[in-house]
């Protein structure tokens, strides 16, 4: 159980890095034009402009190291990192991951990052999402 939730987490995190240097290069799905992805996946109303290519690729980079942290505490990859730090990096990722799902139904959030569609997607998927991922990384705490 352990293994499949560490590659659960491994996979749907290491796509939305995948998916955040896809944007940091340039590419614009799932919308046609800069200023919808920008309220898709920012939400923020007064920005027109996705956030900057290299400020795109470290949160690429570091969601790809979040991503890889559930790993070193499977037979995969046993004994990576001392046991303090991997059972501490769980928890951070935990608590980050679940405050962020938590914001997701914060009216004091959606004052800062309002736009449509962002806010009924946050609602719906991105919020939930995080919400789930950060109990995958609190059941790998508890499991490791």
């Amino acid at each position: 159980m352990l293994t499949a939730i560490a590659i659960l987490i491994f996979l749907v995190l290491a796509g939305i890095a995948g998916l955040h240097a896809y944007w940091a290069l340039g590419g614009l799905w799932p919308c046609h034009d800069e200023a919808s992805l920008v309220r898709t996946v920012v939400g923020t109303k007064r920005r027109l402009l996705m956030p900057p290519a290299w400020l795109t690729l470290i949160v690429a980079a570091l969601i790809f190291a979040a991503a890889l942290l559930p790993l070193s505490v499977t037979p995969l990859m046993a004994g990576v990192l001392p046991a303090t730090l991997a059972d501490g990096g769980l928890a951070a990722l935990a608590a980050i991951f679940i405050a962020r799902g938590l914001f997701a139904f914060s009216a004091i959030f959606h004052q800062r990052h309002g736009a449509e569609p962002f806010v009924t997607l946050d609602r719906q998927i991105y919020g939930p999402l995080c919400l789930t991922i950060g109990a995958g990384y609190l059941a790998l705490l508890v499991l490791a």
